[in-house]
């Protein structure tokens, strides 16, 4: 019974509350609570602040959830072995991955590793947004650019290339800029991150860098919409070079400003620190690793 209050512990932090977690495997929040209360006189401390409205970890209750994942994980990666031996594997996986590169590169890979392994399922959750990987029950993501969480563990996949780049229809009406000066005069669109923009594009070119600020009418939290729009005719944007090879090789985009180099953003595999990996994620890291093209 420990493990199964361990699990719904756990379930609790991630959907934000009892009547949450109840909901999602069919308990009523009194059994939740009961059981919640019995975890509590388990480990005699409190766990869980609770308001009306929201609910907090306690500091012992934070040491629990890193502790708990790494036993739960510990305990079906032993069922796992006994029951289907240790040439299989089963469970489910959790990840994140941005939403361009997760949709036409990530996917076809997740889609042959479960063709392959038929006792594994995925949980997808595609978004060019920040995730809090251990409170959400993420085994892992797959992330461009520096980290704002340094107690994440990094498995770097390749140097991320950008390029500036804009559709035929777009530069036949509006020219093909040939300083960076000159974006602050075309239409640009812009990432959202969150709360922030991504209106300074930085450059470097004779051993200096330098920012241009630009602007546009689009503006989107979503990557592959900012490709979409791209291919539409509508501006020019920045990319990541692997999302739009394709795109570039088939003459859909045209690479701009070629001899001003980007600013280079890292691809790689993010996971909590502390998390012992079951063997299914390991496998599915190692198989990202090896299939995705760079």
């Amino acid at each position: 019974m420990l493990l199964e209050n361990l699990a719904l512990f756990l379930l609790i932090v991630e959907k934000g509350g009892l009547s949450a977690a109840g909901r999602e495997i069919g308990l009523s929040p009194t059994s939740v609570s009961e059981r919640l209360g019995a975890l509590e006189k388990h480990y005699g401390a409190t766990l869980l602040t609770r308001t009306t409205r929201s609910i907090s970890l306690t500091d012992e209750g934070r040491m629990l959830m890193d502790g708990a994942r790494r036993m739960l994980a510990d305990a079906e990666e032993i069922e796992s072995n006994i029951k289907l031996g240790t040439e299989r594997i089963s469970g489910l996986i959790r990840l994140s991955a941005p939403v361009d590169l997760g949709r036409n590169r990530i996917v076809p890979i997740l889609d042959q590793f479960l063709e392959d392994n038929p006792n594994v399922s995925l949980d997808l959750n595609l978004t060019d947004g920040f995730l809090d990987l251990a409170g959400q029950g993420i085994d892992f993501a797959i992330r461009y650019g520096a980290l704002s969480d340094s107690t994440l563990r990094v498995r770097k996949l390749s140097e991320g290339r950008r390029v500036v780049c804009a559709s035929p229809a777009y530069l036949s009406v509006h020219g093909t800029p040939q300083h960076p000066s000159e974006l602050a005069q075309q239409q640009c669109i812009l990432m959202r991150f969150g709360a922030n923009i991504h209106r300074e594009w930085q450059f470097r070119a004779d051993g200096r860098s330098f920012k241009v600020l630009v602007s546009g009418r689009r503006i989107a939290n979503d990557g592959d919409q900012v490709r979409q729009w791209c291919l539409a005719g509508h501006g020019i944007c920045i990319k990541s070079y692997i999302d739009v090879r394709d795109d570039l090789e088939a003459g859909r985009l045209i690479e701009v400003l070629e001899t001003y180099s980007l600013q280079g953003v890292d691809l790689q595999i993010v996971y909590p620190s502390g998390h012992v990996l079951p063997r299914r994620v390991k496998l599915l890291m190692d198989e990202i690793s090896s299939k995705l093209p760079t």
